[in-house]
């Protein structure tokens, strides 16, 4: 059912075209059209499941804020990815660097495709990584979609620190 709200916000907000305020954003088939190695675009035939970029890339658009949080919890930041991972099936791969350095690929559960809820986390999910405290400035976000568009996102410290 929430799955239906987020798609009406999405089309109230033009489906995520422009460029929202407070983040970097660039969308593309990759460079020069080619697209990346390793990867091919897939079906884009919606489901109704949320398992395609077709799908899921109005979604993640219209809540582009909530890609990343920060948490300072026990001594310790920490970055958490909940939110995309939430709408894992339909991209390929996320990268993540925090502070301006390199770009990690974060590691993805599959996509339980054989289930009623292809995107839920399974118990092992890695929902967030630690961090010293105060150590996280701010954090990149690269998404590659399975139809291999790409996302990207730049945010500060105190735009996603939960209080």
């Amino acid at each position: 059912m929430i799955e239906w709200i987020f798609v009406g916000l999405a089309v109230a907000l033009g489906g995520g075209t422009g460029s929202p305020d407070g983040a970097a954003v660039a969308q593309s088939a990759g460079d020069g059209g080619q697209p990346p190695a390793g990867f091919e675009a897939e079906d884009q035939t919606p489901a109704g499941k949320f398992t395609t970029a077709a799908e899921i890339r109005p979604i993640i658009e219209a809540t582009r804020g909530n890609w990343v949080a920060v948490r300072e919890y026990d001594g310790q930041d920490l970055l958490y990815l909940t939110h995309l991972l939430s709408w894992r099936c339909g991209m390929h791969q996320v990268s993540v660097g925090v502070n301006g350095g390199a770009m990690e690929v974060w590691d993805m559960p599959a996509c339980q495709t054989e289930t009623a809820a292809p995107n839920a986390f399974p118990d092992d999910a890695i929902i967030y990584k630690s961090f010293g405290l105060g150590e996280i400035e701010s954090i990149a976000v690269e998404i590659l979609y399975d139809d291999l568009g790409t996302a990207e996102g730049v945010f500060g410290r105190k735009e996603v620190l939960i209080p």
